[in-house]
């Protein structure tokens, strides 16, 4: 995250940084407008699954319900060594944000076909934080064009590459 307030701008992960999954299909069928860094809060054995590398952002979301933002359908597998009080994969998990943040996010998400979808989830210096991106819905035919311009890139690129 940027300065206190203002949006994450498409921050690299540094060097202590181990980014855990990334929802590759975010920038496929959405248009990312703004990123903001939200810790997660997560019981003992979701730590744990999550450090192993066990969780998938396929179909998952985030709201904003009464000043709060919460994230959905994140699945967390269940801890391997864990014992009956294992959680639940698919539970809705609080994100920890500034209120501006959220009012920001809020704003933006509030207008006709916006949505706030989780883009990457890492380990900050040991503690979990989700990428959070407010975008906006791509339709076919922005999809198609995405695929015929990194096709004709990979063509120009090849063609450069044979001519030296």
């Amino acid at each position: 995250m940027g300065k206190r307030g203002a949006p994450a701008q498409e921050a690299q992960p540094s060097p202590d940084d181990r980014v855990i999954a990334v929802n590759r299909r975010a920038r496929h069928d959405y248009h990312l407008e703004e990123t903001y860094e939200a810790g997660l809060v997560l019981t003992g054995t979701e730590i744990k699954s999550l450090r192993a590398g066990h969780v998938s952002l396929v179909d998952s979301h985030a709201f904003i319900e009464h000043g709060e933002a919460w994230l959905y359908d994140m699945h967390i597998a269940p801890y391997e060594h864990g014992n009956r009080f294992n959680h639940d994969p698919r539970r809705r998990r609080k994100l920890l944000l500034h209120k501006e943040e959220i009012d920001r996010m809020f704003q933006k998400a509030r207008l006709q076909g916006y949505t706030l979808i989780p883009t990457r989830i890492y380990l900050k210096r040991g503690r979990a934080k989700v990428e959070i991106a407010v975008a906006r819905g791509k339709k076919q035919y922005d999809k198609r064009h995405a695929i015929a311009e990194r096709e004709a890139k990979r063509r120009i690129e090849r063609a450069l590459k044979q001519r030296d």
